[in-house]
């Protein structure tokens, strides 16, 4: 395992590359009840906080909610160990969903750089810019972080860049709602705003639970969904996941991950609902659909049963993945979900 230990200090030094992969993250995964399977599980991230020998105890047994205690070691999606000494006072986010979790736990006045497409919430309109759809390494390293937040996919190539630096990085992969929601529990025990976090955790959990329970006796219905103009989304992937928690059966589901539609494999699959992210301003999908051969035939075509959601948070990984989820719910059954 290689590690990364990370001490108080600047980083100096510079180099250039980030790839964007499919265009559902360009413009930018909570159990049920109280039950053993709401506990999150998340493999792919450890974390190890080394407390002190000299820890102070509780009164009569009560237990008493204390910080983060540091030097703490955590171990990230892509299996590097990072140590902090201390919680983290100038961080970059790489990715939209990132820059969404750290001011959603109470973090953002850390932030000191964020991506092109990170656009929520609205303070981050002044934060120095450090790159699109590739990362600005001079730009990043410019600003002394002592931690950078990214995805293991989609920033491959800027996290061994900022590694070689000695640049403290944290990548996350998260693939269900659960593993978002846990995702965002371990950045607030990473950045000691854990009492933020497992606010935000309870609140999302809470709102998966109220959806899945209104649409559990429903009818399901079978959907297709193009997040983006010719690209739909299969098994192993967050949205296939919501769209069935909402209700529906994913007509792309026997693909995984994400793809390019075949028009014709969409047409024999006859979907009731079709679901497309409304990007605001010009949005070709609907055009789209209307100009393929047969799809006037599709049942979801001709009862009207085409229907825009918003398009941020559906397709991030962050706080607002439940939103995402209440509006499938409310394209699908609309008569169940408000």
């Amino acid at each position: 395992m290689r590690k990364n230990h990370v001490m108080k200090g600047k980083y100096t030094g510079w180099i250039a590359g980030w790839l964007i992969v499919m265009m559902v993250v360009l413009t930018a995964c909570g159990g049920g009840n109280d039950n053993e399977n709401s506990r999150i599980q998340e493999p792919d991230v450890a974390i190890n906080n080394e407390a002190p020998d000299n820890a102070a105890g509780t009164d009569n047994g009560a237990e008493e909610a204390v910080g983060t205690q540091y030097p703490i070691t955590v171990t990230d999606a892509t299996g590097t160990e990072l140590t902090l000494e201390a919680a983290p006072t100038a961080i970059v986010s790489l990715v939209p969903s990132e820059t969404e979790v750290l001011f959603a736990i109470g973090a953002g006045d850390a932030v000191v750089g964020v991506d092109e497409w990170s656009n929520y919430p609205e303070e981050v309109a002044s934060i120095e810019k450090i790159g699109d759809m590739t990362t600005n390494i001079e730009a990043v390293a410019a600003l002394n972080p002592d931690l950078v937040v990214a995805s293991s996919s989609l920033n491959a190539a800027a996290l061994e860049e900022l590694r070689s630096l000695d640049i403290p990085v944290f990548a996350s992969n998260p693939k269900t709602l659960d593993e978002t929601i846990a995702h965002i529990e371990e950045l607030g025990e990473i950045l000691d705003r854990g009492q933020e976090a497992s606010a935000v955790a309870e609140e999302m959990r809470a709102e998966k639970a109220r959806i899945v329970e209104a649409v559990k006796d429903a009818p399901v219905k079978r959907v297709y969904i193009e997040f983006s103009a010719g690209y739909s989304v299969g098994k192993g992937e967050f949205m296939d996941e919501l769209l069935t928690l909402a209700g529906g059966e994913n007509v792309a589901g026997d693909q995984q991950g994400w793809f390019e539609i075949d028009p014709e494999t969409v047409l024999q699959s006859n979907p009731e609902v079709i679901i497309y992210p409304d990007f605001g301003g010009d949005n070709t999908i609907p055009e789209l659909i209307a100009s393929r051969p047969g799809w006037n035939e599709i049942d979801a075509v001709k009862n009207d049963e085409l229907h825009s959601v918003t398009n941020d948070p559906l397709v991030r990984v962050g706080p607002r993945l439940t939103d995402g989820l209440r509006e499938l719910a409310q394209a699908i059954h609309p008569d169940l979900v408000d």
